[in-house]
């Protein structure tokens, strides 16, 4: 049963970024001279992959090598992938029975939030009953104490990213881990599972609010065309709709679809060109959408739901005890920021204000930076619910801002939950990237955010690769800042004990 993981206490010698460090000493780079470095062969890399824009130094840092995970850590990832899936269908499950009657009435109605009634409908309809995402992406924060599990995100940007980079590193001789194509594979797998007998032609449908992420997925086009893929990589104005089923205006032509994979936020489908058109195409049956439209699959507040005392019944009995156990270490204690008042006798569950129960959410405001060590993230179906938007770390601002945060976010409820998260402190690794100028080797203290790629085929959730992402030490927030560097992992290789 994979639960809390510690951190290694060695320097892999072989790789240039240790997944941990705590102690002084040499850090070593990955040529003897800088002379030598590959930084330009890289870069030129990333550049034909689209990447990196060239004349433009706002980009990630490129790290000297893959990031080492433990064994311990890699054999935590190989078998997270299925406790997701499970939690995923349980999620599902809980939702739909909350419709019914069956389960809680306020777990649907704190998912459906915000929701226009038309989406509602379409993503009730029995014939997406079963319908799950087909990539379940995790950010997980590596601490002292293990992982914490802080955010799901089904609809996740780096899969081209982390495919490109994996390639690049194991071109270079590097070890990466689980392997170099597992992503494009993985992708393609999962794609080849909802075509029920259909030829393969999908488009990966990029909106204008995610056209940083067009050049990636422009990139996995590519290589799904080489895994025998008719595929295509366009914007939503790019479908055309007939009564037959969807076509893809690709260079002069109209090319047939099978499958499009949307790479698009449901807040965002009043803005999206010819939306209305593909959600039609999909309620009749002309076309399958992945993921599918199921904006209760896209909240944050399920981790809320998952800690809720109310529904520990309904977790225990769908969930099997590893999995269960699994995502209790992991998933920090996290609440839905509910402004409406609880009779006199009841307190927010789990919730204490120093050694004393509470029961609103006034005290919060007026917490000391001591106290404060939450994080407060809009839960979803809003531009503000992805990245690093819509995210604020209490002990990281002053307390005029964060009573600020605090009340903007009881204000919104009724339209746009946020939610209340504990905040976990990563531990300290060290990486070695590349200076954009010289080309030299530099060293950095960081923390790091993990995010595993998982894909689901035939029920099963397999990895296909890891992404980490590491930031100054300075910096609470993890994300592809322009500070950061990015990297796939490889497995540490162990050493005899001198």
């Amino acid at each position: 049963m994979p639960g809390p993981l510690h951190p290694s206490s060695t320097i892999n010698p072989g790789s240039v970024i240790s997944s941990h460090v705590e102690q002084s000493g040499p850090i070593l780079p990955l040529s003897p001279s800088t002379s030598d470095s590959p930084y330009p062969l890289y870069r030129d890399r990333l550049l034909k992959d689209g990447l990196f824009v060239n004349g433009q130094d706002n980009h990630w840092r490129v790290a000297c090598g893959p990031f080492s995970l433990s064994t311990e850590e890699a054999k935590f990832f190989e078998a997270l992938g299925q406790h997701l899936l499970v939690f995923y269908q349980a999620l599902n499950r809980l939702y739909l029975e909350s419709l019914k009657g069956l389960q809680p009435a306020w777990v649907h109605e704190y998912l459906d939030i915000g929701k226009p009634e038309d989406l509602l409908a379409l993503a009730r309809m029995n014939r997406f009953k079963n319908q799950l995402p087909g990539v379940i992406r995790p950010d997980l924060i590596p601490t002292n104490a293990g992982m914490a599990l802080t955010e799901l995100d089904s609809v996740p940007g780096g899969i081209g990213l982390t495919a490109s980079l994996s390639r690049m590193y194991a071109q270079q001789g590097f070890p990466v881990w689980p392997q170099s194509d597992g992503l494009v594979q993985g992708f393609s797998r999962m794609l080849r599972g909802v075509l029920h007998g259909q030829p393969p032609r999908v488009a990966i449908v990029v909106s204008d609010e995610a056209e940083a992420y067009r050049a990636e997925m422009q990139w996995v086009v590519t290589q799904l065309r080489q895994e025998g893929w008719e595929a295509y990589c366009g914007h939503p104005r790019d479908i055309r709709f007939t009564e037959e089923g969807l076509f893809i205006h690709h260079e002069g032509q109209e090319q047939s679809l099978s499958v499009i994979y949307r790479f698009y936020e449901l807040f965002d489908l009043k803005n999206i060109p010819k939306g209305e058109l593909i959600a039609y195409s999909a309620k009749k049956g002309r076309i399958v959408v992945t993921p599918p439209y199921k904006p209760w699959m896209e909240e944050k507040l399920a981790l809320a739901l998952f800690h809720h005392p109310m529904l520990e019944k309904f977790w225990e009995h769908e969930l099997k005890s590893d999995t269960y156990d699994c995502l209790r270490a992991i998933i920090p204690e996290t609440w839905i920021l509910d402004p409406r008042p609880l009779p006199p006798s009841a307190v927010i569950p789990g919730l204490r204000h120093g050694n004393r129960a509470v029961s609103d959410w006034q005290w919060l405001g007026e917490a000391t930076q001591k106290e404060r060590q939450y994080v407060i993230k809009v839960s979803g179906f809003s531009d503000q619910a992805w990245g690093s938007r819509g995210v604020s770390i209490g002990h990281d601002m002053s307390q005029v801002q964060w009573k600020e945060v605090v009340s903007q976010a009881l204000d919104q409820f009724e339209t746009s939950p946020s939610i209340l998260q504990t905040f976990h402190k990563g531990r300290l690794v060290v990486v070695e990237y590349y200076d954009s100028h010289s080309g030299d080797v530099v060293s950095m203290e960081g923390r790091a955010r993990l995010s595993p790629y998982y894909f689901v085929d035939e029920g099963q959730a397999r990895l296909g690769g890891v992404l980490a992402t590491v930031c100054p030490k300075d910096k609470k927030i993890i994300h592809g800042m322009r500070d950061a560097v990015m990297a796939p992992c490889s497995i540490m290789a162990s050493h005899p004990s001198s």
